[in-house]
């Protein structure tokens, strides 16, 4: 294995898999819809082979949002989570805000995070 690739070992090592979803809620429903996600968290974050997320609000698109959940594997979310009772709940909290339905993609990691010492990008 290459020296540097090894050093670059992603956080949550190399099963590890990214969700991105982004979804596009319904024209001023933000605030209820940043609420019920708040009440969402604590849904998701029971589920086996949950790692953690962070959730986006874009600038330009004040209906648009990037839900990045971290997942010890595609199984964990695909068949764990989407087919449990909380996927149900999750989406009985967040889903009747979609505009359309959430455009989900799944991410292998590549290189370890990095972060400037002040807290930049």
């Amino acid at each position: 294995m290459d020296e540097n690739r090894e050093k670059n070992t992603p956080i949550g090592g190399k099963g590890a898999v990214l969700e991105l979803a982004t979804v596009d809620i319904k024209p001023g429903m933000n605030a209820e819809f940043e609420q019920n996600l708040e009440k969402a968290q604590a849904v998701i974050s029971q589920s086996k082979g949950y790692l953690g997320h962070d959730f986006k609000k874009c600038i330009e698109q004040q209906n648009r949002y990037v839900l990045l959940i971290r997942w010890e594997s595609i199984e964990a979310h695909t068949i764990g989570f989407r087919e449990s009772e909380l996927f149900k709940e999750w989406r009985g909290l967040i889903g009747p805000f979609f505009e359309n339905p959430p455009v989900v993609l799944h991410y292998s990691p590549l290189t370890r995070a990095a972060y400037r010492p002040d807290g930049g990008i």
